[in-house]
């Protein structure tokens, strides 16, 4: 007997389904090593859940609030590309649009059963603990399994030629490794908390010696988050924060380049906040936002513009005086900070509507939150309340491979309190 119509749409979703899961399994190792192999997995995905939903007729997950938000912020920033060109502007901005559809696919589709959840858990811990041990031996013997040294700064690089073992390690050890911790701590043998205890004393060591000090700053937030919600967690935390400030004032000796770094130039900086580099990124971001406050630049338009000498002044109301304006070297390719590439980007509303669906992400994630039934999940929670600090130096939002970590992480968190939603019947 033929298969009916229904029948045969349903198996051809299902492998669909298949391949997208694929594409999210195998993005956490892409984004290690290949930007375009991540931005295939993120756009097959994206495209494949418009491909799921038409054939199946399912568009309800347009219904959700943040997606139309989303929709909003794209169509905005795609107007004020459109506007202010140039034509590669409005191109990407076109593009743009499958980031957002990724977080709904995953939310929605890839990421619905406990069990796809489980295997994209272990891919993370799995690239966690590749990580830490490239830093390892990269600390203690002079290079990664690649033969690249440390970086001409001293940060260590891990698996990486550039140093960006740092950003990357934030993004994997708070889904991929602390959720063990959380359970070994839970747990009513002293033997497992003592390696719950160890294993959160063997990361944050791992951190600091990678020598970067941004990501070390929002792992300290994102621990100091998790104990406040997990208490079984707050003396190992504190236990590691104090082990960490030990081997932070021993890196003179044990890691010069590591002090050189995380101390004597972070306190130069912030001594002269306004006329460092991120000074200088965050005052001319500033200008550009004042002088198109209702649609940005567009997309990339902070790198685009950025050497415009009209924009080579300060905001003295703001305490940014125009001697510290930085010429060409207030450029860069984004102001390294989300929320100032979204206003450079689409103005005010623009980053007013990207506030607004950070907000509706992190209620979601939230949603029924307990340490002791899903460690996971509350840990995704975690991790998106880092991600989107606002008082943070980052990379570019949309541009891979900062993207990528942000928008998976994101969409995980939302599918698992899906799920949560769903079994509860609401």
């Amino acid at each position: 007997m033929a298969p009916t119509p229904g029948a045969r749409v349903a198996a051809f979703s299902d492998r669909l389904r298949a391949v997208a899961i694929g594409a999210a399994l195998i993005l956490p190792v892409a984004l290690f090593y290949s930007r375009a192999l991540s931005d295939i997995c993120v756009t097959a995905t994206a495209v494949l859940f418009l491909v799921q939903s038409g054939l199946t007729r399912d568009w309800r997950w347009l219904r959700e609030p943040w997606v139309g938000l989303a929709l909003l912020l794209w169509a905005l920033i795609l107007i004020s590309s459109v506007v202010h060109g140039p034509a590669q502007s409005a191109l990407q901005a076109v593009a743009m649009v499958r980031l957002f559809l990724f977080v709904a696919a995953l939310q929605f589709w890839v990421l619905t059963e406990a069990r796809t959840r489980r295997w994209l858990f272990l891919v993370v811990a799995f690239c966690a603990a590749w990580l830490a041990l490239q830093c390892w031996q990269q600390y203690l013997i002079g290079t990664n399994f690649l033969g690249y040294p440390r970086w001409g700064d001293g940060a260590l690089t891990g698996p990486f030629y550039q140093p960006r073992a740092g950003a990357v390690f934030l993004m994997v050890l708070l889904p991929g490794c602390l959720p063990v911790v959380i359970a070994l701590l839970s747990h009513k043998s002293l033997a497992r908390r003592l390696s719950g205890s160890a294993l959160l004393i063997g990361t944050v060591a791992t951190m600091v010696l990678i020598g970067q000090r941004m990501p070390n700053m929002l792992m300290l937030f994102g621990l100091a988050l998790t104990a406040l919600l997990v208490r079984q967690l707050r003396r190992p935390v504190l236990f590691a924060f104090a082990l960490g400030a030990v081997l932070l004032a021993a890196t003179p000796v044990i890691s010069p380049p590591t002090y050189q770094k995380l101390v004597l130039h972070f306190i130069e900086q912030m001594g002269h906040f306004v006329e460092s580099p991120y000074g200088m990124l965050l005052t001319r971001a500033s200008v550009m936002v004042q002088a198109h406050p209702w649609m940005g630049l567009g997309f990339d338009g902070f790198r685009d513009y950025c050497g415009d000498p009209a924009y080579f002044h300060g905001i003295p109301w703001l305490g940014l005086p125009d001697a510290a304006n930085g010429g060409l070297d207030g450029c860069n390719m984004h102001p390294h900070n989300y929320y100032l590439l979204v206003a450079t980007s689409g103005g005010i509303p623009g980053v007013l509507l990207f506030c607004a669906i950070v907000a509706l992400w992190l209620r979601r994630a939230a949603v029924g939150l307990s340490a002791e039934q899903d460690p996971s999940r509350l840990m995704l929670f975690v991790t998106c309340c880092v991600m989107f600090w606002p008082i943070a130096s980052t990379s570019g939002l949309f541009t891979f491979d900062t993207a990528g970590w942000v928008f998976m992480n994101t969409g995980w968190a939302l599918a698992a309190a899906r799920s949560v939603r769903t079994a509860q019947g609401s």
